[in-house]
């Protein structure tokens, strides 16, 4: 159920994309959001979707007071890349899976009001990480909607990105279903990076190694032959053949 309040005639009405708060209550907060968006836009990076970070979600047309800044919200069915902020409206489809990185004074806001609201628009999943595992127990907490009612998640998969969650200190760890493989996070892609290169290197030493080699072979065996005919030469010009000599 998409809960959206539209108006007839919209006149110039403006829609802040900011409003001068910080980004995130704490360091362990901002570096769990940033991270979830970077490891979603890549996963996310061939489909026909986007993930946004901290942008004002305005869900009523012709009133721009009634907003939301989800930490991270990932929408299906809309056109790729970043926007200054997001109309539901505009853009014909609500969040599909939103992710709010949780403290003790948010707790409120984040499971009465906001769990409220996105159960209203239709939000088909809605996470909860508390970074410093100050009040949700073991960190983390979803929930799915059955109908048009949130129920909690046991198993910790999000069926609508096909990933399994699990908490990884203070950040979220995303694990393929089909695959089982671990998304990385920007310093982890960074270190694989390093790797590769490192391996690719790695190669074309050793294939410089075997070419030297076979060179060096090479230049032997030609050396020997080069002997070989001399000394054919010097039997020669003795009067000897060489074929005859074992």
């Amino acid at each position: 159920m998409t809960a959206t309040l539209p108006v007839s005639v919209e006149s110039e009405i403006f829609y802040p994309s900011a409003d001068g708060q910080p980004v995130a209550e704490t360091y362990d907060h901002l570096y769990a959001l940033l991270t979830t968006l970077e490891v979603l836009k890549q996963y996310l990076a061939n489909r026909q979707a986007t993930v946004l970070a901290n942008q004002f979600l305005y869900y009523a047309q012709g009133f721009p007071k009634l907003r939301v800044a989800p930490d991270v919200m990932v929408i299906f069915d809309v056109a790729p890349g970043g926007r200054d902020n997001y109309k539901v409206w505009e853009e014909g489809q609500v969040p599909t899976v939103i992710f709010e990185m949780t403290s003790f004074g948010t707790k409120g806001q984040d499971e009465i009001f906001k769990k409220t609201l996105y159960e209203q628009l239709g939000v088909k999943e809605y996470w909860l990480f508390d970074p410093k595992g100050e009040w949700v127990e073991q960190q983390l907490r979803g929930y799915r909607l059955r109908g048009e009612i949130y129920e909690p998640i046991q198993d910790r998969r999000s069926e609508p990105l096909q990933l399994r969650l699990v908490v990884e200190g203070r950040l979220i760890g995303f694990h393929r279903e089909d695959t089982g493989e671990k998304l990385l996070i920007p310093n982890e892609l960074a270190e694989a990076l390093r790797q590769e290169v490192l391996a690719r290197q790695q190669a074309e030493e050793l294939v410089e190694q075997e070419r030297q080699r076979a060179e060096q072979e090479r230049q032997r065996a030609e050396q020997a032959e080069l002997q070989i005919e001399q000394l054919k030469a010097r039997l020669r010009s003795l009067n000897v053949d060489p074929d005859t000599i074992e």
